[in-house]
């Protein structure tokens, strides 16, 4: 269990799917996706009988796990999706991930969904002279875009995160730090009180078009919904559809006003630094600071299975790179520790669709940034579905069909290179002072 679920009172479960059902829409999964997709269908369409299946409980995935960064990022650059796609629709995709965050936000004080939802943007620090350069870079990339993301000073970022060593860094307004088993939690309820029905502990055994199987019976529908993320490797015929890849996370004790006085992060900011290997943390509202990152590995054939929430290694170095960040938690006990999977598409492409022809719909492959894209997603899923002509069915996104995975043991040998190739680059910049020349190679081949 996630140290954001443990603080919840504990969920009466749903039931079960009670036997074999007909829908109008049937939804696979009840993360952020398969939810945010059923909310706004009840909402545009009062009358669709809507069914969304759940294997465990719903925000039992990334959505009850992750760091809590409601954000604008996609894991495309605008750079890459402007190669790919032309400049007008790299912009137009950035333009509604912005604004997505300020949707979440509408949708969660309309709802009356008390997420701990704290607009203070993203700081990226640089931390060393290698870092302020990509930083610089970044900014410059983004004002010839157009883009907030502001270069800041070392005094600038400071006193927005009081890290040690800070040589300055970028910010960006366009996050929200929030509770995001509170927004699960609440989001489910908000469906069904717009009529959704949501059955638990109902796995999909098969999902093809017009129906998903379960143990419990089969639900038949003209319109199946895949939002199983980082689960879908499950799924009969999708192994190599996602790469499930672990990101972990601890979580403090509430930390004193004192130390608060020297961190910062006055306005509950988002933050993270320049390496390449992923770091991300927040403050949350009982004032703990809650620190997560990449480094557990890939686990062969996408297997995924809860005994891989807990890497001690990965958990002793969070404690450790957090401890570097803000000395003065050299001594402070970590209180929770866990994890999670997220979803990676072989392009590294988020994409969203629906398939007129069998009446399947898609979402997912969100690479760890899932908290606003998913809304998107969900928003954009039913325009799709309720075959709405509007700006977001026209985004880039829309209809991507990404390549396979390699077949295994090419997938584990190229995801769990790739990590060792990010851990060492950051341990080569720190040691010659130098841009990684294998960090940039990687960069290039997934197309960022």
């Amino acid at each position: 269990m996630s140290f954001w679920m443990s603080v919840l009172p504990a969920a009466e479960p749903r039931p079960p799917l009670p036997g074999p059902r007909d829908a109008d829409v049937c939804i696979v999964g009840a993360g952020y996706t398969g939810l945010w997709t059923a909310y706004y269908l009840a909402r545009a369409e009062p009358s669709l009988r809507i069914v969304v299946l759940e294997a465990q409980t719903a925000g039992f995935g990334a959505s009850g796990r992750n760091g809590g960064w409601c954000s604008a990022l996609f894991p495309k650059s605008v750079a890459a999706l402007e190669r790919a796609y032309g400049r007008g629709p790299a912009l137009a995709l950035n333009a509604a991930m912005e604004s997505t965050v300020d949707e979440v936000g509408r949708v969660a004080a309309a709802e009356g969904i008390d997420c701990d939802f704290a607009k203070g943007g993203t700081v990226v620090l640089a931390r060393s002279e290698v870092q302020l350069a990509r930083a610089r870079h970044e900014a410059d990339e983004a004002a010839g875009y157009g883009i907030d993301l502001r270069l800041l000073s070392a005094a600038e970022a400071a006193a927005r995160v009081g890290a040690g060593g800070v040589l300055g860094g970028t910010y960006t307004p366009h996050c929200a730090a929030i509770q995001p088993a509170k927004l699960v939690r609440g989001l489910a309820g908000a469906c069904e009180r717009l009529g959704v029905r949501i059955f638990e502990h109902s796995p999909v055994t098969r999902l093809s078009a017009g129906l998903a199987v379960t143990p419990h019976g089969t639900v038949r529908a003209p319109i199946v919904v895949r939002a199983t993320e980082g689960f879908t490797p499950r799924l009969p015929g999708l192994r190599r559809a996602i790469a499930p890849v672990y990101s972990l996370m601890v979580a403090t004790t509430p930390l004193p006003a004192a130390f608060w006085d020297s961190a910062g992060l006055a306005g509950r900011e988002t933050f993270s630094d320049h390496r390449h290997l992923i770091i991300y943390g927040q403050r949350t509202a009982d004032d703990r600071l809650a620190f997560g990152g990449r480094g557990a590995p890939y686990h062969f054939g996408s297997a995924v299975s809860p005994a891989f929430d807990l890497e001690p290694r990965v958990f002793a170095e969070l404690r450790r790179v957090l401890g570097e960040l803000f000395p003065a938690l050299a001594d402070v006990p970590v209180e929770h520790c866990w994890g999670g999977p997220l979803g990676i598409a072989r392009d590294w492409m988020a994409s969203v669709g629906l398939d007129s022809a069998t009446g399947l719909g898609w979402a997912g492959g969100y690479v760890g940034d899932g908290v606003g894209t998913s809304n998107l997603a969900g928003r954009t899923l039913a325009d799709l579905i309720l075959r709405a002509d509007t700006e977001l069915v026209r985004l880039p996104w829309v209809g991507h069909r990404s390549p396979r995975w390699e077949p295994e043991p090419l997938r584990w040998l190229g995801m769990n290179a790739s990590l060792r190739i990010m851990t060492s680059a950051d341990a080569a910049e720190s040691r010659t002072g130098r841009p990684s020349r294998r960090a940039a190679l990687m960069s290039r081949i997934v197309g960022a």
